[in-house]
This record gives structure tokens, C-alpha cells and sequence, in this order.
């Protein structure tokens, strides 16, 4: 009688633990965020990771579906699409959406370094340490949208871009249409007299194969030659000025955002900070690897950017931010923040990398 008693009691015991567990336990959650490029590209790889980070640290909670652009919604209408709701999370850089703030721009790629000499490195210092992720927040609220944005893969500095003959300047430039970013950064190059095209990365290659552009930029060696730009263009020039500084974000629709527990959010925070240290150390290598492949393998001829290219771009984004900064108050705020932030980074920074761009040449020139 009493075994029978111990045992009913712990069977008891038992169940009533498992009802504990189950009322307590916490559904998973799936995000499907939409992407503004094709699944082959390495941001999507990149963005692939981000998911498992975010998995592995909610214990399989939390999941991200990354879907290819297009799956949902035309990819113009990506951040429109989370701020209705209509999908649960959008992958793009946010100066795409500089038609609805100027200010995104800043954040997505400040043309010129932002005119003040920042680098993808010194905007991270901004972005994490300066008071840029404040204003990163303040941006959505300012474009009346419905959004959590996380930062999570800067790219630059993007390469000037590809070309059918070597340019020697300027002049040599004016004689292209160029496909540029959309924004600040291609604008820019209209005002120095460039035929400046804007359009999606997956519509670069056929346009340059029919003759609707007859150069570009992307990006960088790797995700430039995963595109092909190498089968119709082989002058590749690495230095340029309109992205030294770009990044790729994510954005969740704020309901969904808010309905996750804060060990979710938390979660989120640490994989997309991870993913800015991953995503350069990605970067570096795989575009090295790709530069090495093209010369080697595609017949691609690498140049330096003809001199004049830069004080005339420079002073034209200069130019154009200023003009921004005049116009829209929160830009100012936006810029303001940044070019006290370089003050203070720059001198530093700049010095300290010349030091590290003096021992990489020497290096590259002695494999000449």
C-alpha cells in the first residue's frame, strides 16, 4: 500500500511538473525577413549566419527565414512591406530609403566617408560608441515607420567600379553611364558630370549586356564577380569615395519586435554586433581571394583611380551634405554628431592606418 502510495504520488508528482513546463514554455517564434538580393549573394550568406546566431543563443525560440527578393514584395516596397506588417522582417541597406528621409543615407552609406574622413571601421566606433545608434533608432520614428533596425554587415570601401577602357581622368569618366547607389552617393557623381544610373544589384549585368549602362559598381572583388561584371568589362578600379563607408541592416516590424521576450531582443542585439565584427573579417578575406581569381583567371586589369576623380567628388559631396544639412534638421543632427565624432577619431585613426597602409603596400608591391 505504500509503494502503491509513493508511486501514485510521484506520477502525481510528475504531471504536475509537466503542466508547470508546458504553461511556462515559450512558443517559437519565426521572422521571415525578405532580402532586396538574390539568395547566391554573400550578404544573404552572411545574413544566413546572423539567423543561427540568433537561434543558438534563444535556444531555437526565435528562428529567421530568409527569403529571396521578390518573395513577398517588390524589393522598392521591402521596407514599406514591414512597416504593414505583410512580412515580419526586410534585409537591405538603408540608404534605399533616402526617398523617405535624407537622413537614412547617413547610416546606410554618408557619401565620402560623410565628408569628414570616417571609414567603415571609425563609423562603427560613431555607431556603437558616438551616440550613432541613438540616432539610428530616432531615424524610424523620423520616417514614420513601424521598424527595429539592427546594423549588422558594414561592407567598405566599395571599389570605384568597372569600366570597358582605363580611365585616365575625369574626362575619360564623363564619357560612361555609370551605374551609381541610389541617393546622396549617386547624385553626387551627377554633379561632377557623370551620367549616373540608379538601379538593383540583379539588374547590373543585363543592363551592361544590352548596352542600357556601360559601366558600374557594386560593391567589392567578391560579391562584384559573384554578379559577373567581369564576362563584359575587364578595367577594375578599386578606389572610390562614394562608399568608403556602407552598411547592410535588418528590420523587424515593431509589433513583432515588441512581442518578443526581452531575452529575444537581447539575443538579436548580441548576434547583430557579432555579425558587424564577422562580416569584416568575411569581407577581407573572401574579397582578397576574389581580386586574386579575377586578375588571374578573368583577364580583369586592375587600375588606380585617376587623381582628379577626388578632389572632385569630394568637394561635390561636401557640397551636397551641407546643402541636406541646410534643408532637414534632423540630418543636421545626424551630421553634426559625425563630424564631432571625427574631430575627435580622425587625427587618430587616419595616422594609425597609414601605418598599416604603408606595411600592406610594401608587401603587395614585393609580389609585383
Amino acid at each position: 500500500m505504500y509503494k502503491q502510495t509513493w508511486w501514485s504520488a510521484g506520477l502525481a508528482c510528475l504531471a504536475a511538473t509537466a503542466m508547470i513546463a508546458s504553461s511556462t514554455a515559450i512558443a517559437e517564434v519565426k521572422i521571415r525577413v525578405q532580402s532586396v538580393i538574390p539568395s547566391k549573394a554573400d550578404e544573404v550568406h552572411m545574413l544566413n549566419e546572423f539567423a543561427a546566431d540568433v537561434s543558438a543563443l534563444t535556444n531555437g525560440e526565435l528562428k529567421i527565414e530568409v527569403l529571396p527578393a521578390g518573395a513577398v514584395v517588390g524589393v522598392k516596397e521591402t521596407l514599406d512591406a514591414v512597416d504593414a506588417g505583410l512580412v515580419e522582417g526586410g534585409f537591405a541597406w538603408t540608404h534605399y530609403w533616402s526617398g523617405k528621409h535624407p537622413a537614412a543615407m547617413l547610416f546606410g552609406s554618408p557619401v565620402a566617408g560623410a565628408g569628414v574622413g570616417i571609414d567603415n571601421i571609425a563609423f562603427m566606433s560613431w555607431f556603437l560608441y558616438g551616440g550613432g545608434k541613438e540616432l539610428y533608432d530616432q531615424l524610424w520614428k523620423e520616417m514614420g515607420v513601424n521598424v527595429k533596425g539592427f546594423m549588422l554587415q558594414p561592407v567598405g570601401p566599395e571599389a570605384l567600379g568597372w569600366f570597358k577602357e582605363p580611365i585616365n581622368s575625369m574626362d575619360d569618366f564623363r564619357k560612361y553611364r555609370f551605374r551609381t547607389p541610389p541617393g546622396i552617393p549617386g547624385q553626387t557623381y551627377k554633379d561632377i558630370g557623370v551620367a549616373s544610373v540608379a538601379m538593383g544589384g540583379g539588374d547590373i549585368l543585363p543592363a551592361l549586356e544590352k548596352g542600357t549602362i556601360d559601366a558600374a559598381e557594386w560593391c567589392c572583388p567578391k560579391p562584384d564577380s559573384v554578379f559577373g561584371f567581369q564576362k563584359v568589362l575587364k578595367h577594375y578600379y578599386l578606389q572610390g569615395l562614394h562608399q568608403v563607408v556602407v552598411n547592410a541592416d535588418i528590420y523587424i516590424n515593431g509589433d513583432v519586435y515588441e512581442s518578443l521576450t526581452d531575452h529575444q531582443k537581447k539575443a538579436l542585439e548580441v548576434a547583430a554586433n557579432a555579425s558587424l565584427t564577422k562580416s569584416l573579417a568575411y569581407r577581407i578575406y573572401e574579397n582578397g581571394k576574389a581580386l586574386k581569381d579575377l586578375t588571374e583567371n578573368h583577364g580583369v586589369q586592375l587600375h588606380d583611380t585617376p587623381t582628379d576623380y577626388f578632389s572632385a567628388y569630394m568637394n561635390a559631396a561636401k557640397a551636397s551634405l551641407a546643402k541636406n544639412a541646410e534643408e532637414n534638421a534632423f540630418f543636421k543632427e545626424v551630421w553634426d554628431s559625425q563630424r564631432a565624432f571625427a574631430e575627435i577619431a580622425v587625427p587618430f585613426w587616419a595616422g594609425a592606418q597609414t601605418s598599416n597602409a604603408n606595411l600592406g603596400q610594401a608587401f603587395a608591391k614585393s609580389l609585383q
